[in-house]
């Protein structure tokens, strides 16, 4: 089956940890884009301007295929890469966690730095309300009025999700199908406006009455 679903957090939560006068304040967020990333540090260094550290670690893409960490400024490997590694504990993508450091005046060594960032990015993920994503795929049918009442019902009759529906001098009905369920879902549609069996349907089966219309890119 066609893999078309992942973790992500909601919306954005908050996880502090502290460590002998050390204060850590972790940010969740979803993320889908990298380039929002300077607006999301130029947004927490607004609102954090005394802190002496912004460390931070990113995931994005159905398959955990592209990510970034940062320690900014503290000894290699003690603030991102913990930071991913609780991306990574509970399995998450399209989230970016920004750990914001309150120097206490000790300093924590290697392994209490790494066990500091660690315990507070978890901390926000645990507030977090996790949740379950798709990606989808979008359609545009495009027909007659005289069809309308027809191809309403099959969708309906199939449960294909409708995001929009436009009538002017044609009809437009926009709808999104799981990218796992596509291609049964197309058939499903074809067959039901034909009133003909799935297995007569095939990739290359068209409905002259009816123009079924891919719309580029992945929805989720």
């Amino acid at each position: 089956m066609v893999k078309d679903s992942y973790l992500s957090v909601e919306s954005a939560s908050c996880g502090e940890y502290k460590e002998k006068g050390s204060k850590f304040i972790a940010f969740s967020f979803p993320f889908d884009d990298e380039s929002k990333l300077d607006e999301i540090l130029s947004e927490i260094k607004n609102d954090h301007p005394k802190a002496r550290h912004y460390c931070y670690a990113w995931q994005i893409g159905i398959n955990r295929d592209k990510f970034r960490m940062n320690d900014d400024g503290e000894p290699s490997g003690t603030a991102g890469k913990p930071i991913f590694g609780q991306i990574q504990s509970f399995n998450l993508s399209n989230v970016a966690i920004v750990v914001v450091r309150y120097f206490g005046g000790t300093k924590l060594g290697v392994s209490g730095l790494t066990n500091a960032y660690k315990m507070a990015s978890r901390a926000a993920i645990e507030n977090a309300i996790i949740i379950e994503k798709f990606l989808f795929a979008d359609y545009n049918l495009i027909f007659d009025y005289s069809n309308m009442g027809h191809i309403l019902s099959v969708l309906k009759e199939k449960e294909i999700q409708i995001i929009q529906k436009s009538f002017e001098n044609s009809c437009l009905v926009h709808i999104r199908l799981r990218i796992s369920e596509e291609t049964n879902k197309l058939k499903d549609i074809k067959s039901g406006i034909l009133n003909i069996s799935r297995e007569e349907i095939s990739d290359n089966t068209e409905i002259s009455f009816c123009t079924i219309k891919k719309v580029s890119g992945l929805k989720n």
